[in-house]
């Protein structure tokens, strides 16, 4: 029988990817190098980060390229979506719920660079640098790489946040304008990462403030090396890391954008970890006794967004046509094989407050073309249909979607032109409303439907630029997402969001498409890996067997 290469293979690729700032590594001895070889591990990621500072990324591939180097305040527990303490050691909240006082870890160290030798550990001057670049629009860093923080946006913070304050250098007052029942939540999610004040102070002064987010310095497990488009980013073990050295002295993100290479670079033995396997890969991961196949439901969703500001979505027959011109049962079949469900509702079934009372509008391809007549919509209907270029955990080819949805459109009449971009461009493209019609998805940051209905539907999020891809405001729904928003009784904020998910179904803003199975395979000598409910890959805690 034979059998792929051993992790030394993997070892010889990760070596080969760090060349260029590990060249005392490739002077050693063989049996050295073998040693260090052990302790790297290759995660063949899927893309190119949107931005490597955790305030204004907002895909996983960017939380993911950030999440070795940064920690927030509070923490999720690994593989739980329970708030633990992070850089806070604790944590009390004033019974009307508008103050939270948190107490800081002592002799936590930031890293350091070329360029930066930190002099003094966390401080709450970092907290506050941390929320107020984002939130202030006259600090002097919040213009820098474009002045642009869509979650904290997105989110609500700014008209939430009523002062952050500095009571000693390890407390932080944080005052609320009203109560927030998610914002413990939101603080545990990476756009609430704490970057170091003294690091900006140093490159104001030399007069390179945009290094903070090229050249990220942060308090976790792993210090940032170097990034190249298309090619990797790479780190090393921080020997000071406040929760003691991790396992894995290199670290690796070998950018693989095609699923079926990453998959022949796994069972290669040139990466450890991957993500998002193709669905048509999984039986051969299954049958590899080299490898790992890791499975959970996925809290996420992928949907249709109609821009609900251009005709002729500006119409709610012309939105709830096109859900009855689609057949996605069909699709999701198709393209998931197996690892989805056709989606009814903006939160997936997994989260609590989905009403399971809401109806799928049916597929029904002639009440389609009379309602779309009904709607003065005659024949040669031409729209843009955009698709996403990348494999997500939500949607494994956006691009076939985009086909059959096309096709079945053609059968009412209806003729969609499909367009894409580069990852990035493509969700500035949404996000600034110039499409008619875009595929994406959303995968959950904090297990709270406030993060799926406020984030992706709220009135605020349909700002240009904001996270409200179908640039919808509804009245009655955004009423009922800030009415749950300020109570903390599950009971009725299950009621509201409840609510808000029938008037979404009758306004049609999307047409929502799967709930997806997310998968992450994986070398079987990759030790201690855990999947994350939010989507992420976590490589902390992780060892690999010699």
């Amino acid at each position: 029988m034979t059998r792929h290469p051993r992790p030394a293979s993997a070892a010889a690729f990760a070596l080969a990817l760090l060349a260029g700032t590990a060249a005392v590594l490739c002077s050693s001895s063989g049996a050295q190098a073998a040693t260090q070889a052990a302790k790297t591990l290759v995660y063949c990621s899927e893309g190119n980060p949107d931005s490597l500072n955790p305030q204004i990324a907002t895909t996983t591939t960017g939380f993911d390229a950030v999440l070795p180097i940064y920690n927030t305040l509070v923490e999720f527990k690994r593989g739980t979506t329970e708030i633990v303490p992070g850089l806070a050691e604790s944590w009390t909240v004033s019974e009307d719920g508008l103050t939270y006082l948190f107490t800081l870890r002592e002799g936590v160290r930031f890293h350091g660079t070329e360029r930066f030798t930190p002099t003094r550990t966390l401080t709450a001057d970092d907290v506050i640098f941390s929320i107020e670049r984002q939130w202030k629009s006259d600090h002097p860093f919040h213009a820098v790489s474009g002045g642009d923080y869509p979650l904290f946006t997105d989110m609500g913070m700014p008209a939430l946040l009523k002062s952050v304050e500095k009571l000693d250098d390890r407390t932080v007052r944080i005052v609320l304008n009203q109560p927030e029942a998610p914002f413990l939540a939101n603080l545990a999610m990476p756009f609430m990462a704490i970057l170091s004040a003294e690091y900006a102070g140093t490159l104001l002064t030399q007069g390179a403030p945009e290094r903070i987010d090229l050249e990220p310095v942060g308090t976790g497990p792993f210090r940032f090396v170097a990034y190249q488009r298309d090619v990797a980013i790479r780190y090393r073990a921080f020997d000071g890391y406040w929760e003691g050295r991790r396992p894995i002295d290199t670290l690796a993100f070998a950018i693989t954008l095609n699923a079926a290479v990453r998959h022949n670079k796994l069972s290669a033995g040139e990466c450890h970890v991957i993500a998002t396997p193709s669905p048509s890969d999984l039986p051969k991961i299954k049958a590899d006794p080299d490898l790992r196949l890791l499975q959970q439901e996925g809290l996420n969703v992928s949907y249709l967004a109609f821009n609900t500001r251009k005709p002729p979505f500006d119409d709610v027959r012309v939105r709830r046509a096109f859900r009855m011109a689609i057949d996605k049962r069909t699709i999701v079949d198709a393209v998931f094989q197996g690892g989805g469900q056709p989606a009814v509702n903006p939160i997936p079934p997994t989260l609590w407050s989905y009403n399971r009372a809401v109806e799928d509008i049916p597929y029904d391809p002639d009440a389609a073309r009379r309602l779309l007549a009904e709607a003065g919509q005659g024949e040669e209907l031409r729209i843009d249909l955009w698709y996403m270029p990348v494999t997500r955990p939500y949607m494994p080819n956006a691009r076939r979607v985009a086909e059959m949805m096309q096709a079945d459109l053609e059968r009412i009449g209806v003729r969609a032109t499909l367009r894409t971009a580069e990852w990035k461009q493509y969700r500035e493209a949404l996000s600034n409303g110039e499409h008619q019609a875009g595929i994406l998805g959303w995968t959950g940051d904090n297990g709270d439907p406030d993060n799926f209905l406020y984030a992706l539907l709220s009135c605020n999020a349909a700002r240009d630029g904001g996270g409200n891809m179908a640039k919808w405001c509804d009245a009655a729904f955004d009423e009922r997402i800030e009415q749950a928003k300020r109570t903390s009784d599950r009971a009725r904020r299950t009621a509201l969001y409840q609510e808000a998910q029938a008037i979404f179904r009758e306004e049609s803003p999307w047409l929502p498409i799967a709930h997806s199975v997310v998968f992450t395979a994986l070398r079987k000598e990759v030790q201690g890996y855990v999947m994350d409910p939010f989507g992420l890959h976590d490589f902390k805690d992780v060892s690999l067997q010699d």
